[in-house]
């Protein structure tokens, strides 16, 4: 019963103290707004900003994982590069060991006089005070947040104390004793170390309890040492999981945080026994102390980061090998790599650069789209993320386009390459919002899969007509930008006004479907709003090719009004007209259209 009831008091304090520093580091990230991110952000141009800043950040919120996860963020959205990442992990694995030292805090006992006030119970006590009535009282929500750390501080305490309790008699139990003295081995004290982590899910809480059991007095270094070596690995393993869902440059910086750990654990581990068995180290059984411990932990981490630090280009080689790009990733990555900083200084070959970039994002919103409209015919969980991955892409593009061609504005133009400007400006943003009407059809194919509707048959059908239009002018467009053909750019008008008609149709019918009830209320609703987004793709459409016309035509002003930018006038644009007209007539198309299955882009 004894056993049973000193097991639930450290329980209670590792619970405590894991709270506390949860509290503690919520309440800091949310005083500090987002400005942790924006350092992690903007101030990582050289590794040792990002080494400084790292372990800055990971002092504050007291976690190496969350910063971690946060790096791991940025990566995934590709705002920061892998390599700008690599130093920031390294610093927060430095970072992480203040922990232990403000721990330390909780040992410092009073036998009287000052010391008594200095004690940690009194400290703990104050800020629990303090921190509970900005809590209550606090009118903004910095002194709210303000008192939350200074909560979590204290509980952070009282979970250390509480945890020292608790192990404080196991100084006289035999069992224990032979138990630590089972961790002087290695490969046992590494494997614990890694384990036992990996349950907490904390390097600084694992740390925490190692301390409180250096209070025992029977914990030697030599036993202390290869847990602290398997702390680092066991703290990867939150890191990882959290990277499940991320790209590929995300679960290599998830890589990252593990390898660092583990090479730590390999290198040093290596290196100190092999040094021990020829020296004989002294101190192989001195007593630790919570101070040792965190001296302990403190010069690891630093001197691991010392190690590889001048390898971190090898370090992202080394991921890149381990998690592989496939081909089209590849292509995609070396797209946004043309864009180079040193061909801003000569306008013409940046902007030959720039219509490179752009193709490759109307080759990848086509076949988003085609993919989207795949879905409502046969959905395909897979098919569906991939569309949320490729959506990601094009507002990647759009943001590195669109901050490359406005610096490139700064600089001395030819009239005509203003014009081009213009052009590419104008043209990536409709591209991108073509990329948003596809991730929104593909959103409501999904709600339809999950709520298991499905349109009627003749609902399909009509739908199917609409697609396969919608096919077309996007393959028209998307060519007619890459090749700068005017010819093709002359189709796009006129097949839009088509779709719209159709989409108009279309509504028409479901009204009277819906009146029958053929068709439920909320069906119709999915139905206008996927029609919708088909009108607006072939609008985008029309105002891509549009503003080529008027480029080409030396207008000043390519900016295409909604009321205009199904302007045409002339025999060409009318027979265009007639020939999609009938080519898509809804009374004939439906017939036969199961006949002509949408064909899949994989």
């Amino acid at each position: 019963m004894e056993i049973f009831s000193m097991i639930l008091s450290l329980l209670s304090g590792v619970a405590m103290f894991l709270f506390g520093m949860i509290l503690m580091g919520d309440g800091l990230k949310m005083v500090a707004g987002n400005k942790l991110e924006k350092f992690l952000y903007k101030m990582t141009n050289t590794p040792i900003k990002g080494l400084a800043l790292g372990a800055g950040v990971t002092c504050v919120i007291q976690s190496s994982s969350a910063t971690t996860v946060m790096v791991i963020g940025f990566v995934n959205s590709m705002m920061m590069k892998l390599r700008q990442a690599i130093s920031i992990i390294m610093g927060a694995n430095i970072g992480t060991s203040i922990t232990g030292w403000i721990l330390c805090l909780s040992y410092i006992q009073g036998s009287g006089g000052w010391a008594t006030i200095l004690s940690t119970a009194t400290i703990s006590a104050i800020m629990a005070v303090v921190g509970i009535v900005l809590r209550m009282f606090g009118k903004r929500s910095v002194y709210r947040n303000a008192g939350n750390i200074m909560l979590g501080f204290s509980i952070l305490m009282m979970g250390m104390q509480t945890m020292s309790g608790a192990v404080e008699p196991l100084r006289e139990n035999e069992f224990f004793v032979s138990m630590l003295t089972m961790f002087s081995n290695p490969l046992m004290g590494i494997l614990v170390g890694i384990v036992f982590t990996a349950i907490l899910q904390s390097a600084s809480a694992a740390v925490g309890v190692l301390q409180a059991l250096s209070v025992t007095g029977i914990l030697t270094f030599a036993s202390a040492f290869p847990i602290v070596l398997g702390i680092g690995v066991g703290a990867a393993c939150p890191v990882l999981i959290s990277a499940i869902g991320a790209n590929k440059n995300g679960k290599r910086t998830a890589l990252i945080y593990l390898m660092n750990d583990l090479f730590g654990m390999i290198f040093w581990g290596i290196v100190f026994y092999a040094v021990n068995g020829v020296l004989h180290f002294s101190f192989m059984d001195q007593i630790m102390t919570p101070v040792l411990v965190a001296l302990t932990n403190t010069v690891f981490r630093v001197a691991t980061v010392c190690v590889l630090f001048p390898f971190i280009p090898r370090l992202e080689k080394l991921v890149c090998m381990l998690v592989k790009d496939t081909q089209e990733e590849m292509e995609e990555e070396a797209d946004l790599e043309l864009l180079e900083d040193r061909l801003v200084s000569y306008p013409a070959l940046a902007m030959g650069q720039c219509q490179r970039v752009i193709s490759g994002m109307s080759e990848r919103v086509q076949k988003n789209v085609n993919r989207a409209m795949d879905l409502l015919n046969d959905f395909q969980q897979e098919c569906f993320e991939k569309v949320q991955r490729t959506e990601d892409l094009t507002d990647k593009y759009e943001t590195k386009l669109g901050a490359y061609l406005m610096r490139l504005t700064k600089k001395e133009m030819t009239t005509a390459q203003s014009r081009q400007m213009s052009l590419y400006l104008s043209t990536i943003s409709d591209f991108e919002r073509i990329g948003d009407h596809a991730a929104f059809i593909a959103y409501m194919s999904n709600e339809m899969q999950e709520s298991r509707m499905s349109f009627s048959k003749e609902a399909l059908d009509e739908l199917n007509v609409v697609m396969e239009a919608v096919r077309e002018i996007m393959n028209i467009t998307a060519r007619a930008f890459r090749e700068g053909n005017q010819d093709d750019a002359n189709k796009v008008s006129p097949l839009g006004v088509v779709i719209t008609n159709l989409c108009d149709e279309l509504k028409h019918n479901h009204v009277i479907r819906l009146g029958s009830g053929d068709c439920g209320l909320e069906q119709g609703t999915i139905f206008n709003d996927i029609l919708n987004s088909f009108t607006r793709i072939a609008a985008h459409c029309a105002s891509i090719t549009s503003a080529m016309q008027k480029a080409s035509e030396g207008d000043e002003d390519i900016h295409i009004h909604d009321s205009r930018v199904y302007a045409g006038e002339g025999m060409t644009y009318y027979s265009y007209y007639t020939n999609y007209s009938e080519k898509y007539d809804l009374q004939n198309k439906s017939s036969h259209v199961k006949r002509m299955g949408a064909e899949a882009v994989k």
